[in-house]
């Protein structure tokens, strides 16, 4: 559990930096934004997969690049509920996406279930 805590306050972190970034997404605080991160969360869990089930022709005719374009209405959708939350644009929608998936692959891959960060070791064999 906190784990998820963790990576749920880094994807906020992230939306808020995002915002400085990218013209077109505005964030108007840290309660907001941990408010998009929330439901993007959810969104991205229950949402997401019938999503991309039903574009799945589509994403192997693009040879994977509509899931950009999946992730980008995802986080256009969210600026859309959210108040305090907004997305202005489809590039601004996809871009930040991309910025997103990002910092929430790497929060992924070092923070365990736990909280804990790991560090993946490395080792070449000898011979």
């Amino acid at each position: 559990m906190p784990g998820f805590v963790i990576r749920w306050v880094i994807n906020a972190v992230a939306l808020l930096l995002i915002s400085q970034v990218i013209r077109g997404i505005e964030v108007d605080g840290i309660v907001a934004a941990l408010a998009a991160a929330a439901v993007l969360g959810i969104f991205n869990a229950v949402l997401r997969p019938v999503l991309l089930i039903l574009t799945l022709p589509l994403t192997i005719v693009t040879l994977g690049l509509f899931a950009l374009v999946l992730n980008g209405f995802m986080l256009y959708l969210v600026g859309s509920l959210v108040k305090g939350f907004s997305v202005h644009g489809f590039w601004a929608a996809v871009f930040g996406a991309i910025l997103l998936s990002l910092v929430s692959g790497v929060a992924n891959a070092f923070i365990s279930d736990r909280g804990r960060i790991e560090i993946i070791d490395v080792q070449t064999p000898t011979r």
